[in-house]
């Protein structure tokens, strides 16, 4: 029998939003797969199917147990909230079964089940904010670059989009909405309307109406979607509207209109439009026009052609060949303009990781000196606790600044999801027998990209003060040889610290060994998989095998999940 995948956008959550078919294909389905909130926002339409729920990160394994449980007879849903084709699973699952060889008409069949994406829920609380072009931007740079998303707000606000931005914050990215404001300045009015729109249609409905340079003084989340207007967008008490432009034709407050139905498609009554556009001013020596052949003038006035062939006064010559001036001139003016609002060169926001040494801990008066003048009055040094100061300045240089810091004795490293090397201090160089495997380790896998940060602690004595074997990777030297533990997690209601896999390992082997087992999440690992979870799932790395532990968890914590 052939199974089915049913992908399901339901739409904000709310159960009046979610489409009849949706519904029906719930009801139909076997199994239901989905993220923890979606199956809890559709739960009173739940009977009997069975529920696979993931967290966050965990988008590829759901699309893969979709395609296993339908090739094996089975109708699965697979629900997004919102419309599953805008930044939901549809493509995900697609891409999937493309990667087993399907075809459309295999098994398992598919079908996409639209939803009201949030770009629409969201606007219809706001107002008319989207009746015009507008597009969708995701600020989420896990999956894409984000010199691509730069490229394209840089282009949605050159063209006048209006734009909605999804996932425009969370909590380890929180710069992004901040450049993209940034960004936005250099093209629209800082009071330019901009509609928060937090959980549209649930529980926790929460509406801003804000504007372009004050937005980032309000909570904006993962749940928030930013809806930016363009520049003729404006606020009608707490309505959010932009113009479809019907007033360049119509006047609003009569019934009777200046143009009649057939006039208003013709050329010279949209001098906007890109026939009229491209055309040649009127002139006396060409009479094929429309406005001839049909006797009617220009809406602003009599133009050449008409007085080339009517008999009209010198005076309104006078005024059509003004008429025609003023539209080339007002061209020339719109040309200027847009040529002003051409993005020039730009610095940039250059970020680097920066520290005195692995096993050193202290700044000198002359560096701290060195970081606050290359921070300068637009920088910013932050501390953080994987024993790195963050500096952020904004250079159009940012080689010059890597070379002034490592020629003033510090170590620079890049920030995000890279792997960072935290070792103790060694008890100020007491226990100094660890510091060159520390220092080999760190020259070897500090900074290298991995698909989400991977924290190696090293401890240089069994006291473990620092606390290595809470991190990713945990080493704690003994004696010449080390412990090595395995998949920690730092953060969340379960933190536990790593398993301890082994004993007694050579110091001198420990580099090559975490090097493979570096290299084995890298190739290997899920887009956006931690790596406790990834030795989870493979179950051994390098011979280490993985030990489920029991959960210990028994009270909800006060905030985060």
């Amino acid at each position: 029998m052939d199974g089915k995948i049913l992908i399901v956008g339901f739409g904000p959550g709310s159960y009046e939003h979610i489409t009849v078919r949706a519904r029906e294909a719930i009801q139909e389905s076997q199994v239901i797969i989905g993220y923890n909130t979606y199956v809890d926002l559709i739960r009173d339409l739940l009977t009997n199917q069975d529920i696979v729920r993931t967290g966050m990160t965990e988008e590829v394994s759901r699309a893969q147990k979709a395609v296993v449980l339908a090739t094996e007879g089975k109708v699965v849903a697979v629900i997004s909230s919102g419309d599953a084709g805008v930044y939901g699973m549809a493509g995900l699952v697609y891409e999937v079964l493309i990667e087993r060889g399907w075809r459309d008409g295999d098994n398992p069949l598919v079908e996409v089940i639209p939803g009201i994406s949030a770009i629409h829920s969201c606007a219809a609380l706001l107002g008319a904010p989207i009746m015009h072009d507008a597009c969708t931007i995701s600020l989420s740079d896990h999956l894409t670059p984000w010199a691509v998303i730069e490229k394209r707000i840089e282009a949605a606000a050159s063209a006048d989009f209006v734009i909605a931005l999804y996932n425009p914050k969370s909590g380890r990215r929180t710069r992004q909405i901040a450049e993209t404001q940034r960004i936005l300045l250099q093209y629209r009015d800082p009071k330019t309307p901009v509609g928060l729109v937090k959980s549209a249609y649930r529980d926790r409905q929460h509406v801003v109406r804000t504007t372009l340079d004050d937005m980032l003084n309000h909570d904006i989340g993962m749940l928030t979607t930013v809806v930016i207007g363009n520049s003729s967008t404006f606020y009608y008490d707490e309505l959010m509207i932009t113009p479809r432009g019907y007033q360049r034709k119509y006047t609003l407050d009569t019934i009777e209109q200046r143009l009649r139905p057939g006039e208003r498609l013709k050329p010279e009554n949209e001098p906007w439009s890109l026939n009229a556009a491209t055309g040649e001013c009127w002139t006396p020596t060409n009479p094929q026009s429309s406005s001839v052949q049909s006797g009617m003038t220009s809406p602003t006035g009599p133009t050449i052609r008409d007085v080339a062939t009517s008999d009209i006064s010198p005076r309104e010559w006078a005024s059509a060949a003004l008429n025609c001036l003023n539209r080339a001139e007002k061209t020339s003016h719109v040309s200027a303009a847009l040529s002003t609002r051409m993005p020039s060169p730009r610095p940039s926001i250059f970020e680097i990781a920066v520290s005195p040494g692995v096993a050193n801990k202290k700044f000198n008066s002359v560096q701290l000196v060195l970081l606050a003048n290359l921070a300068g009055d637009e920088g910013e040094i932050e501390y953080t606790t994987a024993h790195q100061l963050i500096l952020r300045t904004v250079t159009e240089d940012p080689e010059h600044i890597v070379k002034c810091l490592r020629d003033g004795g510090m170590t620079v490293l890049p920030v995000g999801d890279v792997i960072k090397v935290k070792a103790c201090d060694f008890c100020d160089g007491e226990k100094h027998e660890g510091i060159p495997f520390a220092e080999e380790i760190s020259r070897r896998l500090a900074g290298i990209p991995v698909e989400k940060e991977l924290r190696i602690g090293f401890n240089g004595c069994a006291m473990s003060c620092y606390g290595a074997v809470n991190e990713d990777i945990g080493l704690v030297f003994r004696k010449g040889k080390f412990d090595l533990f395995l998949g920690g997690k730092t953060t969340g209601r379960n933190a536990t610290p790593g398993q301890r896999v082994a004993e007694g390992i050579p110091a001198e082997a420990m580099p090559d060994l975490l090097e493979r087992i570096v290299t084995h999440y890298r190739e290997n690992a899920f887009p956006d998989e931690r790596f406790h979870k990834f030795f989870a799932r493979v179950g051994q790395i390098e011979g280490f095998n993985h030990r489920d532990r029991p959960q210990t968890v028994t009270a909800d914590a006060v905030c985060g999940s």
